[in-house]
């Protein structure tokens, strides 16, 4: 085991507490999961390095009850098609949206979006599968920019070709971003960590295979 991950708030005796149901959340690049707490709230969760799992987002209604245990709170969190569902025991259901922040940007989170299933079942472990596109393409740009895993200069001159997406009448355009994807292949044999590596090779690979 290489650590675990444990609730960083504290609870009140009056909260009951224990890890439950909860699922992926498809942010390409990265491991992140949202997990129920029961009366705890939910936890968005980075687990990228297994090492050094992070909390990077929470909710937390409080207790039902502050001076009696009550059994209540979200026995379950699931992502389903750009939302987090979240099932309160005693307080209803909560539906939840992500907003960028330091740890996780908009581009992240519309690539997340990008992946649409017609039915969730997540103790099937369904297969994340991702489109090919600049939506995600940019979701991998953040991510290296925010390890440092490739030069300032080349991060901005993949931004600034990223930045919309490419026309039937825009062939200059497209050709751009492909010619980008060969330096990169040659970055990911020297990149930091392993998880730079997937992602630069991932992110040629987009480019790669662009289409209008």
């Amino acid at each position: 085991m290489r650590n675990y991950y444990k609730l960083p708030a504290a609870q009140g005796d009056s909260e009951n507490c224990v890890a439950h149901n909860g699922s992926l959340i498809p942010v390409p690049g990265r491991d992140i999961e949202v997990q129920a707490w029961y009366q705890g709230g939910i936890s968005i969760v980075d687990f990228t390095d297994p090492a050094q799992p992070t909390e990077i987002a929470y909710f937390d209604r409080g207790p039902i009850d502050p001076n009696t245990l009550v059994l209540g709170g979200d026995w379950s969190a699931y992502w389903y098609n750009g939302n987090i569902y979240a099932s309160e025991i005693a307080r209803g259901l909560d539906v939840f949206e992500l907003t960028p922040s330091k740890l996780l940007t908009q581009n992240e989170i519309d690539a997340a979006k990008s992946v649409r299933v017609p039915d969730l079942n997540v103790q099937n472990q369904q297969k994340i599968e991702w489109p090919a596109n600049l939506v995600v393409a940019k979701a991998y740009v953040d991510q290296l920019s925010r390890s440092e895993a490739l030069p300032a200069n080349q991060i901005a001159s993949l931004r600034k070709r990223s930045r919309r997406r490419v026309f039937p009448h825009e062939p200059e355009k497209l050709a751009k971003l492909q010619h980008m994807a060969p330096s990169l292949e040659k970055s990911a044999a020297t990149a930091k960590t392993p998880a730079d590596a997937s992602r630069i090779r991932a992110l040629a690979e987009i480019l790669n295979h662009l289409s209008p």
